[in-house]
């Protein structure tokens, strides 16, 4: 297939989009001869001697290419793939369901859409409705959020594809110069905010694993903070802290005295057999005296879970469901695994057993009703097929502002430490957001050399967008 083959009057195919929905969803068909015809309201397709047409109405602005989406759902046909999330590949599902209510679709509609034209199971595609629904009541475009990475953790988990490293290893000898960097630049942050106000709704301290920090450096960090950023519009303050092994009473006495009022406490699975095979330490007593510690002290607690870890079974999984029920947690995140090319479970050769994926959702949806959460905010990775999605549920009322601004990408981010991403974001003329992204180093070194070059060059990119809109 030519790169861009035109195909009746409108119609031109991008090769590499379809090579790569074909490389994820369907790797048997990548070597064959695809053929497309343009037909009345759809394509017709030819491949390894299966012909199929795919045919809808047409959906205006609300589908980019759709005669495009058709040949990959063309595809989907031929092969007799029936994936819970249908043809869709992004990241954001949600922004799709935006673009219809933004065109004047109901959200029956939607719901109809998302089932008939892009084969979404009824069950996923009502989870993703309802979920746009509420995160109605909460976004703020006006607002920014402000996100604090700190690279570094006690041990590098084999599944993780994130900006870490070791403390103990090699690149553990800059964290010393790291902290005194972003003490650096958390002023230099709040000089440019207050010549270019932003109105900070939500802040988050992710990684790594921020409670890596050391309890004077937490103490350090946060005390120049709460002194440099300006909290008159913050409505929720967000520590990631991770794992066990490196939270201790006093750190968490130190995020509460500094007006921290939501803590991540991550144990992935209860299966110690799994956490030590994906190299992450765990001691339950320490976990539960933690819990305890972080109930005592008033915060908003989440809690995160990782689906298809290396060799857990259905048994497996079920297990730590059914433990999680004697924890009381405003939030639980469930992640599926996909296998991302940074993990060292990419790189390597552990399998993942078949699960039984009816039997564990009817598990988590029976514990979700139990424990009164709902669905709160989604998203999807590209290598998700049997699963499919990330989604965090809520108690009401205790929902994360940040992770729902985060993946609807509703708000500019303000990014520092090592490798933070701030994002501008600009609604243009045909009602798209465009997004422009500017990344921090993940190397502590290269954070360290380049942090003041690279401040200069984010504010400026900001004020170029604020004087853009002021002049509209």
């Amino acid at each position: 297939m030519d790169q861009k083959r035109k195909i009746g009057k409108d119609l031109r195919l991008n090769k590499r989009s379809i090579e790569e929905f074909m490389r994820v969803m369907l790797p048997e068909a990548l070597e064959e001869e695809l053929k497309i015809e343009e037909i009345p309201d759809g394509v017709k397709i030819q491949i390894a001697g299966k012909k199929v047409e795919f045919c809808y109405p047409d959906l205006g602005k609300a589908v980019d290419d759709q005669k495009q989406t058709m040949v990959k759902l063309a595809l989907l046909k031929a092969y007799q793939k029936d994936y819970v999330w249908g043809g869709l590949m992004g990241v954001r599902p949600s922004k799709i369901v935006r673009r219809f209510l933004k065109e004047g679709f109901s959200y029956k509609e939607v719901l109809e859409h998302l089932e008939h034209f892009y084969l979404v199971k009824k069950e996923k595609a009502k989870i993703l409705v309802d979920i746009v629904k509420k995160e109605e009541s909460f976004l703020h475009r006006g607002a920014s959020n402000l996100y604090v990475g700190i690279p570094f953790c006690p041990t590098k988990c084999s599944y993780c594809s994130f900006a870490s490293y070791e403390i103990s290893g090699g690149v553990g000898r800059y964290y010393k110069e790291f902290v005194n960097t972003l003490e650096k630049e958390i002023r230099f942050t709040g000089e440019q905010l207050r010549k270019q106000p932003q109105q900070i709704e939500s802040v988050y301290f992710g990684g790594g694993t921020p409670s890596t920090l050391t309890e004077e450096d937490l103490e350090r960090i946060l005390k120049v903070f709460r002194e440099e950023i300006d909290f008159s519009f913050v409505r929720e303050f967000t520590f990631e802290a991770g794992r066990e092994d490196s939270i201790t009473l006093k750190k968490l006495e130190i995020l509460k005295k500094y007006g921290v009022d939501r803590v991540s406490l991550n144990p992935q699975t209860f299966q110690e057999k799994t956490l030590a095979r994906v190299h992450r330490k765990f001691n339950r007593r320490h976990f539960e005296e933690v819990y305890e510690d972080c109930k005592r002290l008033g915060f908003i607690l989440n809690m995160d879970f990782i689906l298809g870890l290396p060799e857990e079974t259905t048994e497996d999984i079920l297990d730590t469901l059914e433990q999680l029920k004697q924890f009381d947690v405003e939030n639980i995140t469930i992640h599926s695994l996909a296998f991302k090319r940074a993990s060292k479970l990419a790189k390597g050769s552990q399998e993942r057993e078949e699960i039984d994926r009816k039997k564990i959702e009817e598990k988590i949806s029976s514990l979700m009703r139990e424990k009164k959460l709902e669905p709160y905010y989604l998203y999807r990775q590209k290598n998700m097929l049997d699963w499919g999605e990330n989604i965090g549920y809520a108690k009401i009322g205790m929902e994360s502002i940040f992770n729902m601004e985060m993946i609807e990408e509703n708000q500019n981010t303000i990014a520092l430490g090592g490798g933070g991403i701030s994002k501008v974001v600009v609604e243009e003329e045909n009602g798209h957001d465009y997004i422009e992204r500017f990344v921090n180093p993940k190397d502590p070194a290269l954070y360290i050399r380049e942090m003041e070059e690279r401040q200069k060059q984010k504010f400026a990119l900001f004020e170029k967008y604020r004087k853009e809109k002021n002049e509209v």
